[in-house]
C-alpha cells in the first residue's frame, strides 16, 4: 500500500470528529502530503552510495482562509504530516538529519486553495541514524534561521556542500541542490528502478514498462498501457512515452520525453516509479 494512501487512511478515522470541518478548506491534508514527498525527492542530498539525505523541517504556507481553517489542528495534522515523511522516506531509503516537523504558517500573498512549501535541514547532535528513522536529539542551535540553508554537520567522508543561498532567497526551492551523478573515468553506473518498494535492475541499455506480460517490468495497473513507456540508459539516461493512453509524469511535468536523473519520480497510471544509478 501507497505512503499517501496510508495517510489517507490514518486521516479518515479523524474525519468524523472535529477534523470533519477542516476538510472543507480548499486545501486538503492529501495535497499537502503530495507536495512534501516532492520537496523531499527534489532536494534529496547524495552524501555517499549508501545515505541520501533529505530535508527534515517543513513549513507549509497557506491562504489567510485556509490556515485559519486548519490551524485549530496544526499540532495534530503536523504530526501525521511528519509522520508521513517518515515512512516515506523509509521507503525510499532516505536519512534526515534531525527530528522531523512540519509547521502551518499564514501568506498573505496566497490567494484560497494556493499553498506553499519551504523546507530545511536542520542536524541533530546525534546524525547517524537508520533512514526514515527519527532523531534522538534535539535540532544544533547556531544554524542560520532562513530556509534553505545546508545541513550544520555533514557525515564523515561526505562531499562539500554549496554556498548559503543569496540574502533574501525566498520560496519553495531550498538551496540543497542534487549532485549529477556521473561515473569515474573506467568505473561502472549500475541503474535501477524501485516501484512500491521493490527493486528492479536495468541490465539492458532498453526497459520497458507496461501492463503486457511482454513488457520487462510489468505494472498491474488499469491506467497503464502494455506498452507504456521506455527507460534508455546512457549519459545521460532518458524516457519515452511509447504513445500510452495516460502518458507519462517525472518529476511533477507532463512530458513525452525527459532527461533522467537519480531519484527521479516517474508517475504511469497511479503507480509511482522512482529511477537509480550510482557508480560501482
Amino acid at each position: 500500500m501507497g505512503v499517501l494512501k496510508k495517510f489517507e487512511q490514518r486521516l479518515e478515522g479523524l474525519v468524523n470528529g472535529t477534523f470533519a470541518k477542516v476538510f472543507k478548506s480548499e486545501v486538503q491534508p492529501v495535497e499537502i502530503a503530495g507536495a512534501l514527498q516532492r520537496e523531499c525527492d527534489n532536494n534529496a542530498t547524495i552524501w555517499n552510495r549508501d545515505r541520501t539525505v533529505v530535508p527534515n523541517d517543513f513549513i507549509v504556507e497557506l491562504s489567510t482562509p485556509d490556515f485559519e481553517r486548519l490551524s485549530p489542528y496544526s499540532g495534530q495534522l503536523g504530526d501525521e504530516l511528519a509522520g508521513m515523511v517518515r515512512d516515506y522516506a523509509k521507503q525510499q531509503r532516505y536519512t534526515f538529519m534531525g527530528p522531523i516537523k512540519v509547521h502551518l504558517e499564514k501568506a498573505d500573498d496566497l490567494d484560497t486553495g494556493l499553498y506553499r512549501v519551504r523546507s530545511r535541514t536542520l542536524a541533530s547532535s546525534t546524525s547517524q541514524q537508520a533512514p526514515g528513522g527519527p532523531a534522538p536529539a534535539a535540532p544544533a542551535a547556531g544554524r542560520p534561521g532562513g530556509y534553505g540553508y545546508p545541513p550544520a554537520a555533514a557525515p564523515a567522508g561526505a562531499p562539500p556542500m554549496p554556498a548559503a543561498p543569496p540574502p533574501g532567497a525566498r520560496g519553495s526551492a531550498p538551496y540543497l541542490q542534487r549532485p549529477a551523478t556521473a561515473p569515474a573515468a573506467g568505473g561502472r553506473t549500475r541503474y535501477w528502478i524501485e516501484i512500491n518498494g521493490a527493486r528492479h535492475q536495468i541490465s539492458r541499455p532498453t526497459l520497458v514498462l507496461g501492463r503486457s506480460t511482454e513488457a520487462d517490468v510489468r505494472i498491474d495497473d488499469p491506467g497503464v498501457s502494455r506498452r507504456h513507456c521506455e527507460i534508455r540508459t546512457g549519459t545521460p539516461s532518458t524516457i519515452q512515452d511509447l504513445g500510452s493512453t495516460n502518458g507519462i509524469v517525472v518529476d511533477g511535468q507532463h512530458t513525452t520525453r525527459a532527461t533522467l536523473r537519480d531519484g527521479s519520480r516517474i508517475v504511469v497510471g497511479s503507480t509511482t516509479i522512482i529511477y537509480r544509478q550510482a557508480e560501482g
